[in-house]
């Protein structure tokens, strides 16, 4: 799984902000890592602390109302990008 950490850390540097959304359960998720990969390259250019977008911490449900529920929306993001920007 390569990544490449110069392009991520440029594209950081250019908003000094963080928004990372994914559709697993927010405890141990790919996002997780990738907050971690910018706080290990970029620390001390953010001007906000990383906000990530993620599901509740449950087993992604099959049922597709429940899958809904537990899926991040565009209002999760939209809402997450507008308190990052305060």
């Amino acid at each position: 799984m390569p990544l490449d950490r110069a392009a991520l850390a440029a594209s950081v540097r250019k908003t000094n902000r963080v928004v990372i959304a994914e559709e697993g359960p927010e405890r141990d998720g790919t996002g997780a890592w990738l907050a971690w990969v910018v706080m290990e390259e970029c620390f001390d250019d953010l001007d906000a602390p990383i906000r990530r977008v993620a599901g509740p911490n449950i087993p992604i449900p099959f049922s597709p109302p429940l899958e809904a529920f537990a899926t991040p929306g565009a209002d999760d993001v939209v809402a997450a990008v507008r308190e990052v920007l305060k």
